[in-house]
């Protein structure tokens, strides 16, 4: 599958950001059919291995699909460092509400399965109609609360100073070139924990997690189930497997479960 060029979003000053232009790609769904939304993770694009292979079995199966690069990501505007988790919420809901039509299958690894918790349950608040278009979420290593529970409770002394009076503490990375994280990330995402506030997604909710991942341990992936109310959630762990899970048999895993989702809202079911 040829990647086509991507397109803008021009978006005006949000409540944490200044105007910004957000590249996406869409692939429509045929008539009748699911779309699947991407949401990657921190420091990722929609060129990753995993949105790519996305968008290439989206169109092999008949499905639609949309990415977005969140800004100071890949080819949208701004800066990486003046990001937040409420910037790139409020991306992510811009992007659903206006470039998607139908029934859609939100899809987020790691950071994204954060802000594809976020957009269910702020669209459930604020705009219902478009809530109920979300079919599912499939979350894979999903990072609920990464700034404050795998960022600030993780830093050591040093760090935490180092962030406080710089503004930014560089967390070194095994991907390749320190993560800088800022302390306006870790300020503003306090006001988008979900610790405290359990909610009912009200649709399936598909956690893929690896057992060796270090990132995101196991143990927080599973915490997460606690948040979840209804009993719509469903945990699935691959013993072998860590935080990426772009391996082919972790892709096939993913496809597979999309597949499954998607047959349950087929006309007829």
């Amino acid at each position: 599958m040829s990647e086509s060029e991507p397109q803008f979003l021009d978006l005006g000053p949000g409540e944490t950001a200044p105007p910004r232009r957000i590249a996406y790609r869409v692939d429509p769904p045929p008539p009748g059919s699911v779309g699947l939304f991407w949401l990657s993770g921190y420091k990722s694009d929609m060129a990753s291995t995993k949105a790519t292979e996305l968008a290439g079995f989206a169109c092999a199966n008949g499905y639609g699909c949309t990415r977005f690069d969140y800004s100071g990501h890949g080819v949208s505007s701004g800066k990486f460092e003046d990001g937040t988790i409420g910037a790139w919420l409020e991306e992510a809901e811009a992007v659903f509400r206006r470039l998607t039509e139908g029934g859609q299958i939100v899809v987020g690894s790691s950071m994204g399965g954060y802000i594809a918790l976020l957009l269910l349950r702020r669209l459930m608040q604020v705009a219902p109609n478009d809530a109920a278009r979300i079919l599912g979420l499939i979350l894979i290593a999903p990072a609920w609360d990464m700034t404050e529970e795998l960022m600030w409770k993780q830093f050591n002394l040093s760090a935490r100073r180092e962030l406080e009076d710089t503004g930014v503490f560089r967390q070194p990375s095994e991907y390749g070139e320190p993560y800088a994280i800022t302390r306006a990330l870790i300020e503003e995402g306090r006001s988008h924990l979900m610790a405290k506030k359990p909610f009912d997604p009200g649709r399936p909710v598909i956690i893929l997690q690896g057992r060796l991942d270090t990132s995101v341990p196991i143990g927080h992936a599973r915490a997460l189930l606690q948040l979840l109310q209804g009993g719509w959630a469903e945990f699935i762990e691959v013993p072998d497997g860590e935080h990426r899970l772009s391996r082919p048999q972790d892709l096939s895993l993913l496809f597979t479960k999309i597949d499954e989702l998607a047959a349950r809202y087929a006309p007829g079911n």
